[in-house]
């Protein structure tokens, strides 16, 4: 039985990688319709959601090394990236009967809006999934970043970084069967470990703006609704 939601407001942190399915590149439907009828769980709860998406499944940074690529139009080349994910979501939001908008950090009117503070607010509001795309706009700050900023911005109570492991551990799961779950942990602390999962700049602007992080495994069943009203799989960081 579905709990009663603790919170009002949220920003969903997604990464590109997150629409890949089972692929190594790319997007594969029934990712992004989990992904949609996950978002869709939530928003039945009576959630005002925003979206932050990554663009690692089209472009990741290291490729730019392997291509020889200066940061900054690498970086560019990421946020139009994040541009055509904020895209499939939108379309496969719509397919589950969850009206969205993409609002864009980079200006390109024929495809998405501009992002506009007051025109989020308002959307939100009105019960719409609002996607920001685009990153910052800026070179050199990651997609955790501009999840860390939306969430400031838009006043939001918790910032719920998926990934797809069941939280933050001292070292790789994946790779090291003794890795240490971490339950909960302070922004100081997760900053002192250099924990993998979000840059510092990230942490250091949730923690300054009294954001905490959830971060959990979201392709494990019901996570997202878990994470909205039990919070008890994943790992919280809160407080200093």
């Amino acid at each position: 039985m579905t709990g009663k939601p603790r919170y009002r407001r949220v920003v969903l942190k997604l990464s590109g990688e997150a629409l890949m399915g089972d692929q190594e590149f790319g997007m594969e439907h029934t990712a992004c319709e989990h992904i949609a009828k996950s978002v869709k769980e939530i928003c039945d709860l009576g959630l005002e959601v925003g979206i932050v998406v990554g663009g690692g499944n089209i472009f990741r940074g290291r490729q730019a090394a392997d291509f020889g690529f200066d940061q900054t139009p690498a970086d560019h080349i990421g946020m139009l990236a994040t541009m055509i994910n904020g895209l499939i979501l939108q379309q496969s939001l719509a397919r589950v009967g969850i009206e969205s908008q993409v609002m864009s950090a980079i200006n390109c009117s024929l495809i998405a809006e501009s992002y506009k503070w007051i025109h989020a607010m308002h959307a939100l509001q009105k019960g719409r999934v609002v996607i920001f795309v685009g990153g910052t706009s800026n070179p050199y700050f990651t997609t955790d970043t501009a999840a860390a900023l939306r969430a400031s911005e838009v006043n939001a109570e918790i910032l719920l970084k998926a990934t797809k492991v069941d939280g933050v551990y001292d070292k790789d799961p994946l790779k090291n069967p003794d890795a240490k779950k971490f339950k909960t942990l302070t922004f100081s602390e997760a900053l002192a470990k250099k924990v993998q999962v979000m840059d510092a700049t990230a942490l250091a602007l949730c923690r300054e703006n009294k954001i905490p992080v959830y971060v959990f495994n979201l392709f494990e069943e019901k996570s997202l609704v878990k994470a909205v009203t039990s919070s008890d799989d994943g790992s919280l960081i809160s407080g200093d």
